[in-house]
This record gives C-alpha cells, structure tokens and sequence, in this order.
C-alpha cells in the first residue's frame, strides 16, 4: 500500500500551463564526504503537491489509457520525495539506498514514441520515470546499464492535460551524476561532471555553452594602470563581471555551475545542506517577476518550492513558498511507519512563523 506521509504544500488541481521552465539543480561535496543534491521547483500555477513515501513492494501500474497494456512492476526499494498530485509520480526523490533523481521541465525538446505492439510491454508514460529509477536502482552505474529498459511513450498526464516534456537528473551517494533526456524519440544518458541541470537546451548545449565564461573568476580583478591613470574595480565582485544574471535556463544552468564549483566545501552534511539552501536562494524567482500567458491572462512563473537531498545521511528537505521553515524528512525513518496512514499539510499549516525578538531588549 502506497504511504502518504504528508500532502498538499500547494493547493489548487489546475490544469498545465507551459510556463514551468525554470527548475534549477545543483550538487555539492562537504569535507566529511557527505553528498547533497538540491533543486528549485517553479510552476506557473498552483499545483497539488504531495510528500510522499512509497514503501518498496509497491506495485505500480502504468499510467496510459485503460486496455492498452504497459509496464506493471513492484518497487524493489522504497522512495521518499514530492510527488505532483496524489499519485506515484515522484517530482523529486531519494530511494532508502540513497539514489536521488529529479525530474526538470525539457520543453520544446523531449520527443517520444507513440505507443505500439513493440514497445507495450516496457511502456511507461514520461511522468512515471523518475519513479521507475527509484523504484529500481541503488547506483548512478545500475542506472547507466539499464536507464533505457523501457520506453517512455506520449501519454498525457491527465492531472495537467499534457504530454510531460521532461528530463532527469540522477545522483547517488557517491557523488556520480547523470541526466537522461528523451530526444529524438528515444533516451540518450550523459554524464554530469558537475551535477548540474536546468531546462532546455540539451544538456550537451550547455556544457559547451560554458565555454563562453572561461573568463569568470572568484577572484577580484586588479587595478589596471593605463597610461598615468590607474583604473580600480568599482567594488567586491569584479571577477564575476559577465556572469548572466537573467532566468532562462541556459543563464540559470552557467551560474548554477559557477556558485556550486566556487563553493568552499563545507565541513560536514548539516553545513552542506545549508550551504545548499543558501546557493539555491540565488535561483528563487517571486512572484510576478517572470511571466507567461494562458489563455489571455499573466501566469507568473515561481518557485513554489526547493529541496535539497543527502544521499549519504538519508534525509530529504524542503521549504515551501509559504513556508521557508525546512521541513526535514528520514526516509528510511518514514518508510518504516505504519501503513496507510496520512498526514495532511496544506498552506494554513505549512505557513511561515516568525520569532518575536523584541522581549530580547528587556
């Protein structure tokens, strides 16, 4: 039996507006070997968002249309993560062997096969991948030898009214990173050196894209003397000159591998998870601040919520919107609780508190 251990963080069964292209994902290393992996989430609605832990022995149905077969299998291991809408679709998770994936938003490039007699018995709608991954897999290497077993097939995602245009990233407790992509019809995996992802472009394209900032630097630039006249940066930060500052996801992809890259290690897990936080806070968009349109009206893209993963302590923690409390979860913790029991979170509960100091005067 599937375990919701808590539920709504943001109300609101609203149909897709494709205005989610901002997810941004880093990975970063402490000194004691502890390895994270944190993201942001942005939607241009609100969206029914579940924490969910699924138990291994889960059996998981495929989610295409009724009659027309697909992929049955029960979860090897057990998950913990957010899931879109009360369902098995793991948004952002990490398995009980500590194996992270996420899922990112891969609009105008994520192509797939239709379904057919050659590929029904090994097909999955592209909602279900990351689900698949955890449910199976214990190693960045399992992953590597078996990611394209299925077949990911154009299936709407009838909570959202569309085919889900999508790629992961995936981590493991030993730091290794790939991103798997669904292009031309057909999964391609590439190796992720920096554990990095955002959106669209392909992942390639990125990385070669960073080599247009070769020039960016940590380090303050030097005063220059030209002629008789000695030229000083104007303040702190002159080696970042260049860096781009705007929220499309090839800007949002080089920065996220310069702050992550920079970062001096921090010195255990719990320093590295906050460190996370604090480098993900770069990539928070408020509302209003980027905007689509759906049916003539603004859908303002944001960050409805940012998790980070600790894939070698096993817990997983989010802040919300609403909330930017971090709400930490053990997983193996939690998927050792009781059996059908739910715990309701919605936005009257998950809400920012605040700490009165004035008594500290007195």
């Amino acid at each position: 039996m599937l375990r919701t251990v808590t539920a709504a963080v943001l109300a609101g069964t609203l149909a897709f507006v494709p205005a989610a292209n901002a997810c941004t994902g880093i990975t970063l290393t402490a000194k004691d070997g502890t390895q994270t992996a944190g993201r942001t989430m942005e939607f241009g609605v609100p969206v029914d968002w579940y924490l969910t832990a699924m138990p291994a022995g889960t059996e998981i149905a495929p989610e295409l249309k009724e009659g027309t077969g697909g992929l049955t299998y029960k979860a090897k291991y057990g998950a913990v993560g957010m899931t879109a809408y009360e369902t098995t679709d793991f948004v952002d998770a990490m398995n009980e062997e500590g194996l992270y994936v996420g899922l990112f938003y891969f609009p105008g490039y994520a192509t797939y096969p239709d379904l057919s007699d050659d590929n029904r018995d090994k097909a999955l709608a592209p909602q279900q991948y990351a689900t698949w991954l955890l449910a199976n897999f214990a190693t960045v290497d399992e992953v590597k030898e078996h990611y394209d077993d299925i077949t990911l097939v154009a299936e709407v995602f009838k909570q959202m009214g569309e085919v889900i245009p999508m790629h992961v990233r995936v981590v493991d407790k030993t730091g290794k990173a790939v991103v798997i992509e669904p292009t031309d019809k057909s999964l391609k995996i590439f190796d992720a050196p920096f554990g990095v992802v955002t959106n669209s472009p392909t992942y390639d394209w990125h990385m070669t894209n960073l080599s247009n900032f070769v020039n960016l630097s940590v380090v303050n630039v030097p005063p220059v003397k030209v002629g008789s006249v000695e030229l000083s940066a104007a303040g702190q930060g002159a080696g970042m000159h260049g860096l781009p500052g705007d929220f499309t996801p090839p800007s949002r992809f080089v920065r996220a591998a310069v702050f992550s890259q920079s970062a001096i290690p921090a010195e255990t897990g719990a320093d590295a998870l906050e460190q996370a936080f604090h480098i993900l806070n770069n990539f928070d968009i408020p509302y209003g601040a980027v905007r689509g349109e759906e049916d003539g009206k603004p859908a303002p893209d944001y960050t409805q919520w940012t998790a980070v993963a600790d894939m070698t302590n096993g817990t997983w923690t989010v802040k919300t919107y609403d909330d930017q409390s971090l709400h930490v979860v053990d997983v193996k913790q939690a998927l050792k609780a009781a059996g059908g029991k739910t715990v309701h979170v919605d936005t009257s509960k998950w809400s920012q508190t605040f700490v009165d100091a004035t008594a500290d005067f007195k």
